[in-house]
């Protein structure tokens, strides 16, 4: 485990959100992800940004097509310019509906980190 240097460590504590579903786990990882095709414009330039694999972006995408049950980003093929990737409505509802669990999540437990955080501080 890496320590982070105390100039990098949050002031205050952050939650980090792992969704367990049925069909399967929706993390920051895959939510990065798709927030990076969605600034990025594609699967591979997503993947560079976030220092990942095409490969395992790609494993990563088709998780969540699996766990959408559709698709959540559309991607063309290249050609003279290219290809690319944008997110579906699934896609962006998907990005939109963790995100807003996250921010409640985090109000909620506001209050409790703050006291884990000065019990903590040494």
């Amino acid at each position: 485990m890496s320590r982070q240097a105390p100039r990098d460590r949050p002031q205050a504590g952050l939650l980090s959100l792992r969704i367990d579903l049925p069909q399967g786990r929706i993390g920051p990882g895959k939510i990065d992800l798709l927030e990076a095709i969605d600034r990025e414009g594609s699967i591979s330039a997503a993947g560079r940004a976030l220092a990942m694999s095409y490969k395992r972006a790609w494993d990563l995408v088709d998780e969540l097509n699996t766990l959408v049950g559709t698709p959540v980003v559309e991607a063309s093929t290249g050609g003279y310019r290219g290809g690319g990737a944008t997110l579906t409505e699934a896609g962006r509802s998907l990005v939109a509906d963790y995100r807003a669990i996250e921010r409640a999540a985090q109000r909620a437990a506001k209050p409790r980190l703050a006291a884990l955080l000065q019990r903590t501080r040494g």
